[in-house]
């Protein structure tokens, strides 16, 4: 059988997710990325993904224009503060959104209760590296920086729907089904239902832990093909600080 031209994709922490199949799959879309950091403490999910993505999030939150511009750490800082309002509470929050746009890859965050100053403060410990397969963070070793966990690589698969990989952690492997998964080349194969009753998966191996919610309708095209997609992991693991 003729294979899928292979892809790879960087996590934030630097771990990367290789992907290749039968050629029935088009693997060739794009990824983002998402990871919790503790950022001198304060916990922060910090999203990457093509240059673009900012301003994609920052239209989406109804922003037109960004409040500041400035160069820093090899690439564009951009901040605006929007204002939002809690019913529930009768609360109104004002967080800052923080664009980081390098040349082909762009981090998006979202902070409150921060200026400027403090964000300046906050990234400028950390270490961005672009590749080819996206962007990774370094985080020293002190100061209350680090993951928390490892970082997952998100992409929507046509024919299968959106697949979440990251390494596995104590934790999920704890929580595999009381069943026998199918072995695949990736590992073992485990079906399963969301609460809202929708048909998911869970592809589980030593180095890898991936999740796929297929498209409406499709449950039954996907376990098929699922065993055709072969997923392999590379890299050091999450970087400085990492806990898991």
């Amino acid at each position: 059988m003729t294979m899928a031209s292979p892809v790879s994709h960087q996590a934030l922490d630097g771990v990367s997710f290789r992907l290749d199949g039968d050629p029935d799959l088009d693997l060739g879309g794009p990824a983002t990325s998402a990871a919790d950091l503790s950022l001198a403490g304060r916990l922060v999910e910090i999203t990457s993904g093509e240059a673009t993505l900012g301003e994609d999030v920052a239209e989406a939150l109804g922003i037109d224009d960004f409040d500041s511009e400035l160069s820093f750490l090899g690439g564009t800082l951009r901040t605006a503060v929007t204002q939002e309002y809690e019913a529930r509470s009768q609360l109104a929050e004002r967080p800052m959104l923080v664009v980081w746009q390098g040349e082909r890859s762009s981090l998006v965050l979202r902070l409150y209760g921060v200026t400027l100053d403090d964000v300046v403060h906050l990234l400028r410990p950390l270490r961005i590296t672009e590749s080819l397969d996206g962007l990774s963070l370094t985080t020293p070793e002190d100061g209350g920086y680090g993951f928390t966990r490892p970082a997952s690589v998100i992409k929507e698969i046509p024919g299968l729907g959106l697949v979440e990989m990251s390494r596995p952690t104590r934790e999920d492997t704890a929580q595999l089904p009381p069943w026998d998964g199918a072995a695949v080349a990736s590992g073992r194969l485990y079906r399963d239902t969301l609460s809202d009753g929708q048909t998911f998966f869970l592809l589980s191996g030593e180095e890898l832990w991936a999740t796929v919610v297929p498209l409406e309708g499709a449950a039954e095209q996907v376990a098929a093909r699922l065993g055709g997609l072969r997923l392999s992991v590379s890299g050091a693991g999450a970087r400085r600080g990492a806990r898991s």
